[in-house]
């Protein structure tokens, strides 16, 4: 297992496996890769090669993430590749959901795990005008997804203020009845204008109080940067704060693999990225590429440090 010098554990690797996306989300961070450049993207062998090095060295749990990941014609192929990694211990995935309908079930027979879909909105209007999609498509893709028993489902809410946050309840009542998880999340200030930051982020403190009092359990998880989970009658509700948030960065286990195969240490910092994908294209045996795997997990620290007083 790799330690950074802050001496945070390196557990999650998450993979962007494209830039591409049929939606177009206004708040999309992209895994905090620059958007607007035309990258070649990660061959399914250079994926699985280099998640099983990643795998070797104690991240043994992969997220896909993009851009959409369903997007490329070949993700079948890649989760059955990294179902087959020894040692990995969860494969799961991040997508908007409007391919899901065909696809949840021959990727939970390939191997995926579980499954987060980006659900802002269940008004039609306001889901078109947040993502440019078609609400139906996203609904279908959370009906297959359970069908096929890809569990935990969790839907990811990202609260805007003065967009969708009258919508909260509706979500929660959605979340029961579909037998999902809902994980509300404040907007991140990356790949976004200050402007749209600063008139949309909400706060989610208010909601958690709230969401306490009406909770039969409250628990924490210390794997997820102890984030809050509200059980409340029949639906649990997550809560996530990523955001300024000293805790947050703390406990973060996370390395990222960019769709252009750099690793990406941090979220929110692009000037120290180690690029992998170029070594491994020249030859690279596997000890030169975990010795990359190190020099980016050095790289490691907190973006968001706790302040000290005097």
């Amino acid at each position: 297992m790799l330690y950074d010098k802050c001496g945070r554990p390196t557990l999650n690797f998450r993979i962007s496996l494209t830039q591409r996306c049929n939606l177009r989300c206004v708040y999309c961070h992209r895994e905090g890769q620059i958007p607007g450049l035309a990258l070649p993207e990660m061959t399914l062998e250079e994926v699985v090669r280099i998640a099983r090095i990643a795998v070797s060295l104690g991240m043994n749990r992969i997220k896909l993430t993009g851009g959409e990941p369903l997007l490329r014609t070949d993700i079948v192929e890649i989760v059955h590749g990294l179902a087959g990694i020894s040692g990995l211990h969860d494969l799961s995935m991040t997508t908007n959901g409007t391919h899901l309908s065909t696809l949840a079930k021959p990727l939970k027979e390939a191997g995926l795990n579980r499954i987060n879909i980006s659900l802002p909105s269940l008004d039609p209007k306001i889901y078109s005008t947040v993502c440019g999609g078609n609400l139906d498509e996203a609904l279908k893709g959370v009906e297959a997804t359970v069908e096929v028993g890809l569990n935990p489902v969790k839907l990811n809410m990202l609260v805007l203020r003065s967009v969708n946050t009258d919508g909260i309840s509706e979500m929660i009542e959605f979340a029961r009845k579909s037998h999902t998880i809902l994980q509300l999340i404040e907007l991140e200030p990356v790949n976004i204008k200050d402007d749209y930051y600063n008139e949309h982020f909400f706060s989610l403190n208010g909601l958690e109080q709230e969401l306490k009092k009406q909770a039969v359990e409250v628990s924490t998880r210390g794997d997820m940067q102890n984030r809050h989970v509200y059980t409340l009658p029949s639906v649990k509700v997550e809560v996530v704060h990523p955001i300024e948030n000293t805790e947050f960065c703390a406990r973060c286990t996370r390395l990222r693999l960019t769709s252009d195969g750099k690793l990406k240490p941090c979220l929110m910092v692009n000037d120290n990225l180690v690029d992998i994908l170029t070594s491994l294209r020249k030859g690279a045996t596997d000890e030169e590429l975990k010795e990359l795997f190190i020099t980016a997990v050095k790289q490691r620290e907190p973006y968001h440090k706790p302040s000290r007083t005097t």
